[in-house]
């Protein structure tokens, strides 16, 4: 399990922003109704910046061709076959923290060419 920082209590009105990881991941963090909600920082659909699209009622919409995204549960709404990774986010001592899973394995370049093909790697 990864813990990604996210600092102090939410701010209303906080813009969306990109965090990462100590492995290198990234991720985007914005402030839905007071909360801290942590996705993934990319639209599935074709990668655009999430953390530059409009929030408007716990709903982003991509930047790039408006892909809108449910933050609570990452279901699209625009085509219900692509879906976005959401964290969980949890209170801490220190703050607030994401748990945004284990760092992922090394693949091979046979695996990273055959994801690539199906399109889930850049």
């Amino acid at each position: 399990m990864t813990l990604l920082p996210l600092g102090g209590d939410p701010v209303a009105g906080e813009g969306a922003r990109v965090v990462r990881a100590d492995d290198g991941r990234a991720f985007a963090v914005f402030v839905v109704d007071g909360s801290y909600v942590v996705t993934d920082p990319l639209c599935p659909h074709n990668r655009g910046p999430l953390a530059e699209g409009r929030v408007d009622g716990g709903v982003v919409r991509c930047p790039w061709h408006w892909y809108r995204f449910d933050l609570a549960t990452g279901e699209c709404r625009t085509q219900p076959a692509l879906r976005l990774g959401v964290y969980p986010v949890l209170r801490r001592d220190d703050g607030w923290v994401a748990d945004v899973g284990d760092e992922p394995v090394a693949m091979s370049m046979s695996e990273r060419l055959r994801a690539h093909a199906r399109g889930e790697l850049p």
